[in-house]
């Protein structure tokens, strides 16, 4: 049952910051919607709201937005916040090279460039060219170059873009030798990029979406096409899709010798399946390898009549198998390197080696191993940090990225049989990284599981309890945070503030069993380790409760809902960036029913429903409480979490806090959910969150 109606008048709140700004919020209509649930009744009063095209929403998102303004525009260091940001940012960043037909490419923005442009060079030190620059796609920034990939002779590009940060893909082809683009142009791709094979490639696809809501209806009927060139797009081949299954995504690669097409299926667990076609034997089948959804499957390269594989099948922390083309199936695969205590995060092979990255408590170390399984030897990294290896399988050179939280991207160049690098490129930023130290700490969560937790801040901190905190996690999804740099925290640090980076259970930094452990009706156990850090942080006198910021997106952003929600007196300010606030109806915006497999959903069952509902952040507020000061964020072209979570969220909670702290949201124009926004929009969103950050938290930078 589901009634809709619109109530005459709505609500008007007023409030007093932390600095005795006054506030009057907008007023939001309210509707008397009521959802039922295994006969619970939810109201939804603001449902309106979920619809994005339409003039009342729009006429609220404005009235929102020129509140937030109002407000940011009056903090005293914002300007020179912001300036000091773009001083930092002005550094020139160079990507890591990789070898295609004999030329050597990287990325590189020369500081404030809204787009990194992509260059080509003959030789290592030969003169760089220009070969694509995304800044001209556009006169404001807002088109992203978002995937490159080369034809087997060489002669093609294909490329993927993003416009406003969307996830919504257009393919263009590009003439290697002339850089003229040309006629073909594929649109509605999503989630997966173009794979050579001969004159055409392979790409994913949705039909095209009904005009105006193609940044909030659901995604359905994922399809593999075979696109030839020269051919418009109407007469694209259908190669593979699966109507019994219209919630699924389906994409396609081939391997680096275009003789094994290899199919993905993901969206219905934790993992994937995977399948493959032997595209040298004519009308050869599509063979299923795997069946169980519950593990991760994925390719690592094809020698001969090999295929390596990645695989956490029967080893929850990783292991790389081999198997027979003519003998693909599961039950045929062995085990080459074996599951170790840490967590195998990246596989590849290059110059005929084995590239393998592991997680050691949340960092990366990184061995290489020959093609029959063998250890050759640990490369040794510059420090604790992330690494990031380039090269193809008959490359005799190979480079790789390092970063940590004082370490802003490095390239080196490595020397396999020597088991030596040296520096290639290194940036040069406007700050000391000598300052600053990083320390890994263990603390014990509510119930008694070890969390591991980075603490980044000023050599001499005193341990008085009174130093600011940015606590930042995420916890889901099998996803490691593991160390890196950023820019827009190093004003934060220098005005003596703690960067703390939590290792949540919900993530991968563990293998399988650390990620179940996050999810589903586990999924508690991610605010409690979250909250469990913060009062760490306050026992062992680094700060105290008014003086805690807690920072996260995405499904970061329904941790930062659910603990501000669930602990309100525990932390100062909260930021949800583009969060997942509404947990009953998720699932029922474009690719939201793909997070069942970690968070389950409202129609499932009963115990589902009332777990969900016991942690949904939209659900949880309650009239008359202190909330932090909190400023939410979203943009408008946010379609992988729509915006209405963040619309909604808005509106209860200007309606519930009693009025101490400040309860704002920024909403972003031709933005989505982060991915290639330009760096004009970067610096402003930064520049606003720290100092909404750094101003409810008492601070008085020194800029």
């Amino acid at each position: 049952m589901k009634k809709t109606t619109l109530l005459i008048g709505g609500i008007m709140v007023m409030s007093c910051a932390s600095q005795q700004q006054k506030i009057v919020y907008p007023e939001t209509a309210k509707v008397d919607t009521v959802d039922v649930y295994f006969g619970t009744q939810v109201p939804d009063p603001y449902r309106w709201l979920e619809n994005d095209t339409s003039s009342a929403t729009a006429a609220w998102v404005a009235a929102e937005n020129q509140v937030t303004n109002d407000y940011l525009s009056k903090i005293p260091f914002r300007e020179q916040l912001l300036k000091r940001l773009t001083e930092l940012a002005n550094y020139e960043k160079i990507g890591t090279p990789f070898k295609k037909h004999g030329k050597y490419y990287f990325y590189k923005n020369d500081g404030l460039q809204n787009q990194s442009v992509l260059y080509v060079q003959d030789t290592l030190d030969g003169e760089p060219r220009v070969f694509l620059d995304p800044n001209k796609l556009s006169d404001d920034g807002t088109v992203a170059l978002t995937g490159l990939s080369f034809s087997k002779d060489g002669k093609y590009a294909a490329y993927t873009i993003s416009r406003s940060g969307s996830d919504w893909s257009e393919v263009f082809v590009m003439d290697v030798a002339t850089g003229q683009l040309l006629e073909d142009h594929i649109e509605w791709a999503k989630f997966a990029g173009p794979s050579w094979r001969g004159d055409g490639f392979y790409y994913s696809a949705y039909d095209a979406p009904k005009k105006g809501k193609e940044f909030s209806n659901v995604n359905e009927n994922h399809k593999v096409y075979y696109h030839k060139l020269g051919e418009p797009q109407s007469a694209d081949k259908l190669v593979y899709q699966n109507p019994a299954f219209p919630k699924r995504f389906y994409s396609a690669g081939t391997s680096e010798d275009e003789r094994i097409l290899f199919f993905y299926e993901a969206g219905a667990g934790r993992g994937n399946n995977l399948f493959m076609q032997n595209l040298t034997k004519p009308d050869s089948k599509i063979v299923q390898l795997t069946t169980d959804f519950e593990y991760s499957y994925s390719p690592i390269e094809v020698i001969g009549d090999k295929m390596y594989l990645y695989t956490n099948y029967g080893a929850p922390k990783g292991r790389v198998m081999v198997a027979d083309i003519d003998k693909p199936l599961l039950a045929n695969w062995t085990e080459l390197v074996p599951e170790s205590e840490a967590v195998l995060s990246g596989s590849q092979v290059i110059g005929n080696k084995l590239f393998l990255t592991y997680d050691k408590d949340a960092s990366n170390h990184a061995y290489v191993y020959d093609l029959d399984g063998k250890l050759m030897q640990e490369i040794n990294l510059p420090s604790l940090g992330s690494v990031g290896f380039s090269g193809d399988k008959d490359d005799k050179e190979c480079f790789f990225g390092f970063t940590s939280f004082t370490t802003p991207g490095t390239v080196y160049k490595y020397d396999v049989d020597k088991n030596s690098y040296e520096l290639y490129r290194a940036p040069k930023v406007n700050f000391n990284a000598d300052d600053f130290v990083t320390q890994q700490i263990f603390f014990t969560s509510k119930d008694g599981t070890k969390v591991p937790m980075f603490l980044t801040h000023k050599k001499g901190l005193k341990k008085d309890g009174s130093n600011p905190v940015f606590l930042y996690g995420y916890g889901g999804f099998n996803v490691s945070l593991n160390p890196g740099f950023t820019t827009s925290r190093i004003p934060f640090l220098e005005n003596g503030g703690i960067y703390a980076q939590v290792n949540l259970r919900g993530g991968g930094e563990y293998g399988e069993a650390w990620h179940v452990a996050g999810t589903k009706m586990q999924k508690q156990n991610v605010f409690d380790d979250f909250i469990a850090a913060a009062e760490y942080l306050i026992t062992d006198k680094y700060t105290n409760s008014n003086k805690i910021a807690i920072v996260g997106g995405s499904n970061g952003g329904l941790l930062v809902g659910a603990c501000m929600t669930q602990r309100p007196e525990l932390f100062k300010v909260a930021i949800p960036q583009v969060g997942v606030l509404d947990m009953l109806r998720y699932h029922k915006f474009t690719i939201g029913w793909n997070w069942a497999s970690d968070y389950g959903t409202s129609e499932e069952s009963k115990e589902m429903f009332e777990y969900l509902k016991a942690y949904s952040p939209l659900h949880n507020l309650k009239p008359g409480t202190t909330y932090p000061a909190t400023l939410i964020t979203t943009a408008d072209h946010d379609d992988r979490v729509v915006p209405a979570h963040s619309f909604k969220f808005a509106a209860m909670l200007q309606a519930c806090n009693d009025g101490t702290n400040p309860t704002l949201i920024r909403i972003d124009s031709k933005a989505g959910h982060g991915a290639g926004k330009p760096m004009a929009k970067v610096l402003e969103e930064q520049a606003d969150t720290y100092g909404f950050i750094m101003y409810n938290l008492g601070m008085k930078p020194k800029l």
